[in-house]
């Protein structure tokens, strides 16, 4: 009997792509986790960098000493109710702790258990962080503080957990107006930190970086178990929706 080669299923573009997206996937992962890793890397050494510049000129910088001038003149009442109010957000046992369990806890409730995982995780090895560098640095704080405050201006604790907080929950719940609030809040903190007089302008930007960049190699851990978390809480999401207008019906 003849061969038929028109009965052969032709080589489809489905069958072979298949297999190659498979064993391309955990090559992908892993490269994903590598950048992240880097960037965090990265971003965690310009503030080391940016400590050994203050260190080298032993701790006076002009730019930290014209804009610590210019901020002062900016004292208010109103200003002074804004900046108490997020120097206890932001530190003390508010910042440390109600925090990051508030926010662990309100994950657990969603239904986010790497997610609350991340957030601890984080907020814990940001705050470790920036210990380590204020003890290699030991910065002198500035003199006209309007609050007392420990050792160490160099790097801001709280902005390093604001930052650290944007970039979890922008990475847990990734909208635009959630990194839009997570920046504004971060921005805000730093400004406050100035203005109340504990840290130089410096110490802010360092206090960003540490804080952003700790939260990256956290993420980098924890891409994976976190992303399949997001997608089936999106799924969850979906199938909701789609059952209500049945009920309703």
């Amino acid at each position: 009997m003849a061969h038929d080669e028109s009965s052969d299923p032709e080589p489809g573009p489905a069958a072979v792509p298949r297999s190659t997206e498979q064993a391309d996937a955990p090559a992908a992962r892993r490269l994903h986790r590598r950048v992240i890793v880097a960037a965090g890397v990265g971003v965690l050494f310009v503030a080391l960098l940016l400590g050994g510049l203050i260190a080298v000129r032993n701790g006076v910088i002009g730019l930290d000493e014209g804009w610590a001038g210019e901020v002062i003149e900016l004292r208010g009442a109103f200003g002074d109710a804004v900046a108490f109010t997020m120097n206890r957000l932001g530190g003390g046992a508010i910042g440390v702790f109600v925090v990051p369990l508030g926010g662990a806890v309100v994950l657990l409730l969603c239904r986010r258990p790497w997610g609350a995982a991340f957030f601890l995780l984080a907020s814990a090895a940001s705050a470790g962080v920036v210990q380590l560098l204020k003890q290699l640095f030991g910065r002198a704080r500035p003199e006209d503080m309007l609050v007392t405050s420990d050792f160490g201006s160099f790097p801001s604790g709280h902005v390093a957990n604001a930052a650290t907080i944007a970039v979890v929950v922008g990475i847990i719940a990734p909208r635009v107006w959630v990194w839009a609030l997570g920046v504004a809040y971060t921005l805000l903190m730093a400004f406050t930190r100035t203005y109340l007089g504990v840290h130089w302008l410096t110490d802010t930007i360092a206090g960003a970086l540490v804080g952003a960049g700790v939260a990256l190699v956290v993420w980098a851990i924890l891409a994976r178990p976190l992303e399949q978390e997001r997608q089936r809480w999106h799924r969850r999401r979906e199938a909701s929706a789609g059952a209500a207008p049945l009920q309703a019906g």
